[in-house]
């Protein structure tokens, strides 16, 4: 049954019945002249969400998405908005987040004529990085297009979608759409879980290997459940973007490095390897030899079949992951595996000591004793991530969060849009330096929305992932890596100019009182920390 219509129905008006319906009343933008007519006599229910650049637009929007579980609704301005967002926009695609981005477009009655701001190739801009691109080709198609985008974006595996809208659309007639309800998960093969239960059985020492898409799927308790059942050792998927098993955990086994030679080194002596919400695997540089140790057999769980048509070897399962894991412990919870003895604990860290300079483990390691376990981090400091998975452990599901794509400019961004998205809990922004410059703008969205958000800035004065990373493409220990350097950056300075207090750290002795103060504060604030 069609939806009553109302004399006089524009397209505007369609569309913000359809998003109040999608509970999407948050628009997260950036203002642009061929964008206008969509935010005329703007309705008291909506909110718009500003960022001062299109690639914080969209990292604000990417972040409060995966932080609500809901899609949101983006805005941009046209080819130049659209082109300045691409970095984020790969971000989200790599991040399977579902976002809506809109940008404007020129008048249709002047198309003809390559009038200023008019993108020429909208549809193809975005792509391959969305999961779907149009420009309706009349006015009255806009709501269902946007309707239509809706579903595909939040269809696993997630991801974003873009419309192109024409400036004069807005106000030409339209209708109210039917509601319409589409299921966005679909459950593995039976007889696919039911090979995996039995090779579960049958093997003697099996690893689990976790992924970012299980947190996504909320599948914490089920993987944990997991792995407990079969005392099988759990590491983290190359490069994952989450946390979806507690760190601290007796079985917990660490982290797996993107390389090939390394990955079967760590995964060595296991006999069934199963990678659960993750591909098989994530590589960074060019390897040699087996993807996986002699005698392991493979299996995966997986929630888009792209990713499983390129695993190399064993049995790839598409399906929902929670729902596959729920089935697979029905299966091993009727004749439960064999006892098999806990594998060996995962050594402890040594403490890292309070040196001047300091060291960015010990910044990690008075992070993790001043947050509490349910703050969230969210992480763009790639040059200190490995200190940061061996100091700063994540034990609860939802609390981290950092990009898959490994482009930077996110995670400023994201932090905020994860803290408008969780207003109850404390959002920390673990930025480097490098990172931090490429789209500082968030902290004055951050200041603006008074959200309760610490940047904890490391600023080491280089691109140190570089540096480090330098080696493997035959740098020798004097080399020079060029532009690799970054000295004279002043982030309290930055951020106090946008509105944001902030302090600068560079003795031990004082950095827990600063983060303490800092993200007890319960609004906008920074610490930056010198390290060496």
């Amino acid at each position: 049954m069609q939806a009553p219509q109302s004399p006089g129905i524009t397209v505007r008006d369609a569309v913000l019945d359809l998003m109040r319906r999608l509970d999407m009343t948050s628009v997260f933008a950036n203002p642009g002249s061929t964008e206008l007519p969509m935010f005329r006599d703007f309705p008291a229910d909506f909110r718009y969400v500003l960022g001062l650049q299109e690639a914080v637009v969209v990292g604000m929007a990417d972040g409060y998405a995966q932080a609500s579980g809901k899609a949101a609704l983006v805005n941009l301005h046209s080819a130049a908005g659209v082109g300045n967002a691409m970095g984020n926009i790969f971000t989200a695609f790599r991040n399977r987040t579902p976002l809506i981005i809109t940008a404007g477009q020129q008048a249709r009655s002047i198309l003809p004529f390559d009038p200023f701001l008019a993108a020429s190739h909208a549809t193809e801009l975005p792509k391959p990085y969305v999961k779907w691109s149009i420009e309706p080709a009349r006015a009255a198609d806009v709501p269902r297009a946007l309707a239509r985008a809706y579903h595909i974006a939040m269809q696993e595996p997630r991801g974003p979608v873009f419309v192109s809208i024409p400036v004069d659309d807005w106000d030409q007639p339209g209708e109210l759409l039917e509601a319409t309800e589409v299921t966005t998960r679909s459950r593995p093969e039976p007889e696919a879980i039911a090979a995996l239960a039995t090779a579960l059985h049958r093997c003697e020492r099996p690893a689990i290997v976790v992924g970012s898409e299980l947190d996504r799927a909320g599948a914490w308790d089920e993987v944990l459940r997991l792995a407990e059942t079969s005392n099988a050792r759990v590491f983290v998927a190359p490069m994952s973007s989450r946390c979806s098993f507690p760190e601290d955990h007796d079985l917990f086994a660490g982290f797996l490095p993107a390389m090939r030679e390394k990955i079967v080194q760590l995964l060595n002596g296991h006999d069934l390897i199963f990678v659960a919400g993750a591909p098989a695997f994530t590589y960074h540089v060019e390897g040699s030899g087996p993807h996986l140790p002699p005698g392991a057999q493979l299996y995966q769980l997986i929630d888009d079949p792209v990713t499983a048509s390129w695993t190399p070897s064993g049995t790839a399962i598409v399906g929902n992951i929670q729902l596959g894991l729920q089935d697979l412990l029905a299966q091993l919870l009727k004749h439960p595996p064999a006892a098999r003895p806990l594998p060996p604990a995962r050594a402890a860290r040594p403490r890292a000591e309070p040196e001047t300079p300091m060291s960015a483990a010990f910044a990690m390691q008075t992070l993790a004793e001043v947050r509490a376990a349910e703050d969230i981090v969210v992480e763009e400091a790639p040059g200190s991530r490995p200190t940061m998975q061996a100091y700063l452990p994540f034990t609860r599901p939802g609390t981290f969060y950092t990009m898959a794509s490994g482009g930077l400019g996110y995670g400023m961004p994201a932090a905020v849009g994860v803290a408008l998205a969780r207003p109850q809990q404390r959002v920390i922004g673990l930025i480097g330096d490098g990172s931090a410059m490429y789209s500082p703008q968030a902290i004055y969205s951050a200041v603006q929305l008074r959200l309760p958000l610490t940047f904890v800035i490391i600023n080491n004065r280089r691109y140190a992932a570089l540096q480090d990373f330098a080696p493997v493409f035959g740098f020798g220990a004097d080399d020079v890596v060029q532009g690799t350097d970054l000295p004279g950056l002043d982030f309290v300075a930055l951020a106090q100019s946008m509105g944001c207090q902030g302090v600068r750290v560079s003795e031990p002795g004082e950095l827990a009182a600063a983060l303490q103060t800092a993200i007890s504060s319960n609004e906008p604030r920074l610490v930056e920390v010198v390290v060496r």
